[in-house]
């Protein structure tokens, strides 16, 4: 995992101490980040943390060149009046809803008709079963169950909105 944007997901416990041991102090920051991090792992685990989902929960497909067009540095700016055809919208659906993801590397692996099972790409031992009914995990309550697991990585999204930094675990 050379990703600079990936964090792995650890315990709160780990969490505490790593941080207080680069930073040695504890400001309203500090409390407002760990506190953010809290209320992170209790969230229950939904299908749209791993794999882009529109509103209603249904997995979208990858649009034809995705990889290709996102590397583009002006599909990474806000979309425009200009860019707002039908065929350049799919990819900004897309593109919102890959930034919802909370987890790095996870594709999917089977999708029936009442079940959804995901895998880690870097890890095909952890693999994840969710309901097609409410898009919620079949085995894991929330985000910290999946600590069972050794690798697990945050991506880009989840660092941002839970205001870690680089020198943060």
């Amino acid at each position: 995992m050379t990703d600079d944007s990936l964090h792995k997901l650890i315990p709160m416990t780990d969490f505490v101490i790593e941080y207080y041991a680069n930073e040695g102090y504890a400001d309203l920051q500090t409390l407002n980040l760990m506190n953010n991090y809290a209320v992170f792992l209790k969230k229950p685990l939904l299908l749209g943390m791993f794999v882009p989902v529109d509103a209603q929960g249904n997995i979208l497909k990858e649009p034809k060149n995705y990889a290709a067009w996102k590397t583009l540095e002006h599909n990474q700016l806000p979309s425009s009046p200009e860019s707002d055809t039908p065929s350049f919208r799919e990819y900004r659906i897309y593109q919102e809803a890959e930034r919802r993801c909370f987890f790095h590397g996870f594709t999917i692996a089977y999708n029936g008709y009442s079940v959804v099972r995901i895998t880690a790409s870097y890890d095909e031992s952890i693999e994840l079963s969710f309901n097609k009914s409410d898009m919620m995990s079949q085995t894991f309550k929330d985000v910290e169950s999946l600590l069972h697991f050794e690798n697990i990585y945050l991506n880009s999204a989840a660092v941002k909105q839970l205001g870690i930094s680089d020198h943060t675990p």
